[in-house]
């Protein structure tokens, strides 16, 4: 479990630090992520040793969902004018979302399928 947790904070670190080194408009954790799961996918990490500490933060993702949504409360004045903007923006990127995430599957299965 510490080793786990050793290495998903490691990749977090080094995340935060090239987003702030390059002076990046992407968060240092999901660049730390990215890294993540390319080192899990050529095996430079054992998955077996971050798995463990994985499920358990999967299983707690709502606990870490409190903090930004009373975070959002604050804010309530300007989420209460600006509502039809936030809506719209939500509702457009979450179809530009599935749309991207659809086509990159499509693509993958058929790529897939043409190797087997």
């Amino acid at each position: 479990m510490i080793e786990g947790l050793f290495f998903i904070f490691l990749f977090l670190i080094i995340g935060e630090a090239i987003s702030k080194a390059a002076d990046l408009p992407v968060p240092g954790n999901v660049i730390g992520m990215v890294l993540l799961t390319f080192s899990l996918s050529r095996g430079w990490v054992d998955i077996s040793k971050v798995k463990g500490v994985a499920d358990i933060l999967v299983k707690n993702l709502a606990l870490l969902f409190v903090p930004p949504g009373v975070g959002l409360m604050v804010y309530f004045d300007l989420l209460k004018k600006e509502w039809l903007a936030i809506s719209v923006s939500w509702f457009l990127s979450t179809f530009v979302v599935l749309g991207v995430v659809g086509i990159v599957q499509k693509k993958f299965d058929d790529k897939r399928r043409q190797g087997d």
